[in-house]
């Protein structure tokens, strides 16, 4: 059975910087969702920010198993309805892959409880991002012991999130900086993955393995089943014996 993916973009960089146009002409989530659509497995839509309800209706929400974030300059413009509703969905079931600047989005900062900032510093410098655990489902099919980025933007610790259930990538930079990059949470009947990479100006979604990495994660977020969050109420003596 296909799983069913939707990108979601803010959309707005490519629009503004010629930089940015040059390397996601259609923006990230094109790209994204190209490179997804690749995967025989996965059916894959996209969403953004300056569409009716951003792209994210009940009726698509309804229809997505996995939810792929990516945001930066404009997480104040995401409508807190609509972050109930896919909060709600990853509640119920949904997987939500958070990608890069995505950190600070309204839905991760929620589904996290902290303020998820992080140290950072602009500069065109190397990122090598070591794989801790090795056979994981999302790094499933990468042999290599790292991966390496470069170009990048650096992240660096204090980054202030609750504890990874799971840290599957740890980055260092040229800097001397390190970063957990790759972390999994569970959140009521869904699974939460944030990815690092993918700093607009760079590009880092046209790399076959970080595509790979998203694809595989995907694959390990999907909704499995749809948990009904009602707690309906029981007759007294539920529990005497019979």
């Amino acid at each position: 059975m296909s799983i069913r993916v939707t990108v979601w973009n803010e959309f707005r960089h490519e629009k503004k910087n010629e930089t940015v146009k040059a390397i996601y002409p259609d923006g990230m989530h094109k790209t994204i969702a190209a490179a997804l659509g690749k995967a025989g497995d996965l059916t894959v839509r996209t969403a953004t920010l300056d569409e009716p309800e951003h792209g994210l209706t009940q009726d698509v929400v309804n229809a997505t198993d996995v939810l792929v974030w990516w945001g930066h300059m404009a997480h104040a413009e995401v409508q807190d309805a609509i972050v109930d509703r896919v909060q709600q969905a990853v509640l119920e079931g949904m997987g939500l892959i958070v990608l890069h600047s995505g950190h600070y989005s309204k839905i991760f900062r929620r589904m996290m409880g902290t303020t998820c900032g992080l140290c950072w510093r602009e500069a065109a410098e190397r990122e090598v991002l070591w794989l801790t655990k090795p056979g994981h489902p999302i790094v499933d099919g990468i042999d290599e012991p790292c991966i390496i980025l470069p170009q990048t933007e650096m992240y660096g610790e204090p980054f202030d999130i609750p504890e990874a259930e799971e840290t599957i990538f740890i980055s260092s930079f040229a800097g001397g900086e390190v970063f957990r990059s790759g972390c999994t949470w569970q959140r009521g009947a869904g699974k939460v993955f944030y990815f690092r990479p993918g700093h607009e100006t760079y590009p880092i979604y046209h790399n076959p393995t970080i595509q790979k990495v998203i694809t595989n994660a995907c694959r390990w977020a999907a909704k499995r089943y749809t948990r009904n969050l009602d707690c309906p109420m029981r007759a007294m003596g539920w529990f005497e014996k019979k």
